[in-house]
């Protein structure tokens, strides 16, 4: 690379907490830059899976200006199909240069700070050793003894990979209590970030709000999709035979419904969860993206929209070296 000339392909991205807005700012940016968006969010990935992930549907992907937004990585498989972040990672790179050779400029929204990083640096997945034996007998002892305690092995093995991954996501703390258990290292030593640097020229743009308003905006947000159908979308997927215990309907939005539908909790109950569950959530995503400096953060207020949708496009446009319509 020439000293002062940087050639890496240029991404943009708009990231920070569920419910602050990142959708409605992210059109608007795109319009501006001619950017297409590429969806970082774990679950929209899920066909299916719309309300209880606030997926915006294809009638919703435009600016306020009319402009029609692409929008990629979105209803790519069914909530029965194993899905990784390597897997996400691989996809993402391709949707990414096949956005660059349309000579346009890849805009990275979402909150799901693992899957924005395995994007953005250079991580290395390697495939690990898996035992259908071990992970029964993991599952087996978390029926018994409860998920928490599994989480404390694994904090005790592999702190990083229990930074990372949530105290309820069964699935992701037996995989790395069986990696661990297999292979006597850690998991996260197969997230290998190399030395050198993104392979992007990055312009990052983090969304906050003050405290308060966010909670109150997922608490509506909630109440909002459960006037929009939530109850109805999870029981026409359990109906479809989808079983509960799949990834995929153990996220956020589903599991609390789950419970609900199946009788272990009453309506009022599950509606507290998951507006509980879903601040957490929000809090947990603003540590992960706070961790990272490149990030220039912007507040989001009531009214406001118009004006930080400009400044975040002016800023991002002077980083990138592109032009704002």
């Amino acid at each position: 690379m020439e000293k002062g000339v940087d050639k890496r392909p240029p991404v943009g991205a708009i990231v920070g907490p569920t419910a602050v807005g990142k959708s409605e700012i992210a059109l608007e940016v795109a319009a501006r830059l001619k950017a297409e968006i590429v969806s970082v969010d774990s679950t929209q990935v899920y066909r299916g899976l719309d309300i209880g992930t606030a997926k915006l549907l294809p009638h919703q992907r435009i600016s306020k200006t009319g402009v029609s937004i692409p929008h990629h990585l979105i209803d790519i498989v069914d909530p029965d199909e194993p899905f990784s972040v390597a897997d996400y990672q691989k996809l993402a790179r391709k949707v990414i240069a096949d956005i660059h050779a349309r000579g346009r400029l890849p805009l990275l929204v979402g909150g799901t700070g693992l899957y924005f990083q395995a994007v953005i640096d250079p991580y290395v997945f390697i495939p690990g050793a898996r035992d259908s034996s071990l992970r029964a007998r993991l599952k087996e002892e978390a029926k018994e003894r409860g998920l928490g305690y599994l989480y404390r092995l694994l904090q005790e093995v592999d702190k990083e990979a229990a930074q990372r991954i949530h105290p309820h996501d069964q699935r992701r703390i037996i995989r790395a209590l069986e990696f661990y258990e297999l292979t006597g290292q850690p998991l996260s030593i197969t997230w290998k970030r190399g030395k050198q640097e993104s392979p992007y020229r990055l312009a990052l743009a983090g969304l906050k709000m003050d405290r308060e308003l966010l909670y109150e905006r997922i608490n509506r947000r909630v109440d909002q999709m459960l006037e929009a159908g939530l109850v109805e979308e999870v029981r026409g997927l359990l109906l479809k035979g989808y079983s509960p215990d799949l990834p995929a309907l153990q996220a956020l939005g589903y599991k609390e419904i789950i419970a609900y539908l199946q009788g272990e909790i009453p309506l009022e109950e599950a509606i507290y969860l998951l507006k509980r569950n879903t601040r957490r959530y929000a809090k947990r995503q603003l540590t992960w993206f706070r961790r990272d400096p490149r990030i220039k953060w912007w507040e989001v207020e009531p009214g406001k929209l118009e004006e930080i949708s400009s400044s975040i496009s002016t800023w991002m446009a002077g980083q990138l070296g592109t032009d704002v319509e």
